[in-house]
């Protein structure tokens, strides 16, 4: 009787190794279909760069001009619009200030109160800008041109109406224009920063000409004396020590510029 071998008796219940480790039919099937979904994801995500390798890291279309829109927006913020009320309150100061002959008490406490909302405003704008990122190209040119405008065209008025001595008018403005200028001169050498002497300057002035703004008697009118005297001597100690750094900060860049020249022909 011939028997069956034992291999082939066994061959339904036990698998050969080949059998383990080579997929079978069913299984190459399986990975084909998988293949199948997950090819196309990545071609799908890498579409733009392999149809056309130049538009790979280009910017989406549109995106430039929406960029530009967000810019242009962002100038209409709050810190640009509380100087653009500083800059529409000087033509509204000047009329008060001189309504009726200049001298009516009533018309200049008025005038006192456009002057200090613009005096207000300047020590609000600058600081919302930092904090909130606002800072714009327009608001660096209208700032520094509100605050002297308001300022100038006070000392302006109290001169032209006998209030204030003409040479103070000179010293202050002389001082505010020539420090702004050689702050443009010494730019390309850098930057000359705000001191604390200078904000007490501009705090003594504010209060000083809005002292002068209002019509005051008695030892109120003796005071404001003092506080513009006060004003005068910080304005020029200020503007001598904005000189020195500016002088300072130019032969820094002088010298900085030499040694670069010579390393680079070295």
């Amino acid at each position: 009787m011939t028997g069956v071998p034992a291999s082939a008796a066994g061959g339904s219940s036990q698998a050969s190794p080949a059998s383990q480790t080579s997929p079978g039919p069913q299984a190459s099937q399986a990975a084909q279909v998988a293949g199948a979904v997950v090819v196309p994801s990545e071609v799908t995500a890498d579409a733009a760069a392999i149809a056309d390798p130049e538009d790979a890291g280009r910017p989406p279309r549109g995106a430039k001009l929406a960029a530009a829109a967000v810019n242009q927006a962002s100038v209409w913020n709050i810190a640009n619009l509380l100087t653009m009320l500083r800059l529409i309150l000087v033509p509204g100061f000047v009329a008060l200030m001189l309504a009726d002959g200049g001298y009516d008490p009533a018309w200049r406490a008025f005038a006192w109160a456009a002057f200090a909302i613009a005096m207000i405003t300047d020590l609000f704008d600058g600081h919302i800008a930092r904090t909130y990122n606002l800072v714009t190209d327009f608001g660096k040119i209208a700032d520094p041109i509100a605050d002297k405008a308001i300022m100038g065209a006070a000392l302006i008025c109290l001169s032209s109406l006998g209030d204030l001595p003409w040479w103070v008018t000179i010293v202050i403005l002389g001082r505010e224009l020539g420090i702004t200028l050689l702050r443009f001169l010494v730019i390309r050498y850098g930057v000359i920063p705000a001191s604390r002497g200078g904000k007490l300057k501009t705090l003594t002035q504010g209060v000083a000409v809005g002292m002068y703004v209002l019509a005051l008697t008695g030892w109120l009118a003796t005071l404001r004396w003092w506080v513009m005297a006060a004003a005068v001597v910080l304005t020029v100690v200020t503007g001598l020590d904005y000189v020195r750094q500016a002088v300072v900060l130019r032969r820094q860049g002088i010298a900085e510029r030499k040694a670069a020249s010579e390393e680079t022909q070295a």
